[in-house]
């Protein structure tokens, strides 16, 4: 696919400045790959060096950075996508292999703190979250991935539709928003301590994060697939 120029982050800026000014950035390097001790090179060389195509990188960091940065469909077709699936499927690691399990390691410890019913409460409510998230990844992994991976390929897949996934797809960070009201508004007030506020942090962190990794799915993954799918049909 052809390079495009329209971005709002530029490929000669030094990358350490880039993570400086807006540090939530830092938590994409390893789902993109780019490990740290970059010195002052530039995020293009950087790109280079560990193999992601930096107009890729600059549209994910845009997207993170500016909430009312919508990509175009052109901008999408125009940017080498070859390494979209791979950074979703490590955005699904990340969450489930450390976000999740940091936020329900400080549930258990206030629900231990708590005792009875409203420590209960905590934590099988956030089990029951982690399983639909879980549940939500793996339906993407299954069936959406390799349907992704296939048509990228130049292969006709009729196995699957990005339509069903247009369909079904659920929101997964609404769910943090009653976690965060039960905190708010059951949590006894003589339960104040670190795990508490680290707690909290970590939820609108994650929700924040979530809400950006459903921006990428709906608003870049399915134009790229729906234009793959018609492309492979003609």
């Amino acid at each position: 696919m052809k390079s495009t120029k329209s971005r709002l982050f530029s490929s000669d800026a030094r990358l350490s400045d880039l993570i400086t000014a807006h540090p939530s950035l830092l938590a994409l390097l390893t789902r993109l790959d780019i490990s740290l001790g970059f010195g002052d090179r530039s995020i293009a060389d950087v790109c280079e060096a560990s193999g992601v195509d930096t107009d890729f990188f600059l549209l994910i960091c845009n997207v993170y950075t500016f909430n009312n940065y919508v990509p175009s469909t052109a901008a999408i077709l125009g940017t080498d996508m070859t390494g979209l699936v791979s950074y979703l499927e490590k955005s699904h690691r990340y969450y489930v292999d450390k976000r999740l399990p940091h936020i329900e390691s400080h549930l258990d410890a206030i629900a231990q703190n708590l005792g009875g019913r409203i420590g209960q409460v905590f934590i099988s409510f956030f089990k029951e979250y982690k399983h639909e998230v879980e549940t939500h990844f793996k339906h993407e992994e299954h069936d959406v991935f390799p349907h992704i991976r296939a048509l990228m390929a130049g292969e006709r897949d009729v196995t699957y539709s990005i339509g069903e996934f247009i369909d079904t797809h659920s929101d997964i960070e609404g769910k943090l928003d009653d976690l965060l009201n039960i905190v708010f508004k059951y949590l006894p007030p003589q339960v104040d301590d670190d795990n508490v506020l680290d707690v909290v942090y970590d939820i609108l962190r994650l929700r924040e994060d979530l809400k950006k990794h459903t921006f990428i799915e709906e608003k870049i993954m399915v134009p790229l697939v729906q234009h793959l799918e018609h492309a492979i049909l003609l």
